[in-house]
């Protein structure tokens, strides 16, 4: 693989606390209150990624939802916010589309972790991208014994 400087990406993986389903994550960032000032959904943190130029080089946001990788989004930006008690975050800026993957199990964790492009779930392809999903313990049964 190439190095950063030549235009290796990496992602992030994210745990969707209180979300329950893809359609959910999508309804939460189609609120106004997750939302950049241009209509994009963001995921504002408190770690701003050292890893910078190779998250922005092509790399996306893999989101946990019940224990399972279920989707991922692009990552667009990254930009400043300090809200009232001055303490400055970042806000991942991402593309509206959100792309299922395979599930793929994994542990709780906080915060976010940085994400290999061998060690990411491949993108479902487009014709079972809108399959009713498997319910969320079903698809972590499956993915425990290796079938998904």
């Amino acid at each position: 693989m190439l190095g950063a400087a030549l235009g290796k990406s990496v992602n992030l993986v994210k745990l969707s606390v209180g979300t329950e389903s893809v359609e959910g994550l999508a309804a939460w960032q189609a609120t106004r209150v997750a939302q950049t000032e241009d209509g994009l959904p963001r995921h504002v943190t408190r770690m701003w990624p050292k890893r910078e130029a190779e998250v922005l080089a092509g790399g996306s946001i893999y989101w946990v939802i019940k224990g399972l990788i279920q989707c991922r989004q692009r990552i667009l930006r990254l930009e400043e916010v300090v809200r009232a008690d001055g303490i400055r975050r970042c806000a991942i800026v991402l593309d509206r589309e959100l792309v299922r993957t395979a599930p793929s199990q994994k542990r709780p964790f906080q915060g976010w972790r940085y994400l290999a492009a061998e060690d990411a779930p491949r993108d479902l392809p487009p014709g079972r991208q809108n399959e009713d999903a498997l319910p969320p313990e079903l698809s972590a049964a499956l993915a425990e014994i290796g079938v998904l």
